[in-house]
């Protein structure tokens, strides 16, 4: 899962990076309102965690905004405004759920994994099933039949990516974007490179998956039917 967090404190910023990615969640941040709302009306996020009091534009016009323009993400708020008026204002705005600081690590984990479970019937767990292959994010690897593939954590994403997106065209900029991050220096080049050794370890006759480059587009994952 990618999360986008939008927090301007740069202490509080790092710790949650460190505690969400020893999780396996990638993250991108935010430190403004402006940013962040364009950041999250890139449509790639999975879930993002939005802090009330940013500079440039307060949160919830920031929540307001990206709501308006059809980004559906689950949306934590993170926030030392406590009295109820604050976070009926708050859920009213478009979020789903709302965190109050000071928190713990364990609550916070708690939280992204109870709204990505309402997300999506696809983020119940860590395992995802395609073809005869199930993935393990925790583990980076793919177990099909009884044979275990490792993977590395990015071909992981990638593949996870293409499971959550099954059957649709999936351009390279969104590839990029989703695993990489809008911040990264990657060129578009590296994912052509990511697929190949993706492919070969997913051998299509025994996974019964098939990765297909749409010409000038992108790629696109099918799963046979007969599996």
């Amino acid at each position: 899962m990618r999360l986008l967090l939008i927090e301007d404190d740069q202490m509080l910023s790092d710790a949650l990076v460190s505690i969400l990615e020893d999780n396996n969640y990638s993250v991108d941040v935010a430190f403004d309102g402006e940013n962040g709302q364009y950041m999250a009306e890139s449509g790639i996020y999975d879930l993002i965690l939005l802090d009330r009091m940013l500079p440039i534009k307060e949160g919830l016009k920031v929540l307001k905004a990206f709501r308006k323009n059809g980004i559906m993400a689950p949306v934590l708020l993170l926030t030392a405004k406590d009295t109820v008026d604050d976070k009926v204002e708050g859920l009213d705005a478009g979020a789903d759920d709302y965190l109050v600081k000071p928190f713990s690590s364990k609550e916070l984990l708690a939280r992204i994994r109870a709204l990505s479970r309402r997300q999506s019937e696809h983020i119940q767990s860590d395992k995802l099933k395609v073809g005869t292959l199930e993935l393990d994010m925790n583990r980076c690897e793919v177990i099909n039949i009884n044979e275990k593939i490792k993977l590395t954590y990015k071909e992981a994403q990638l593949l996870e990516l293409f499971i959550r997106k099954k059957g649709q065209v999936i351009s390279k900029e969104y590839i990029l974007d989703k695993v990489w991050g809008m911040s990264s220096f990657v060129e578009l080049n590296n994912i052509e490179i990511y697929i190949h050794y993706l492919r070969k370890k997913l051998n299509p006759d025994s996974c019964h998956i098939q990765i297909e480059t749409i010409r000038n587009v992108g790629y696109c994952l099918r799963e046979d039917s007969n599996v």
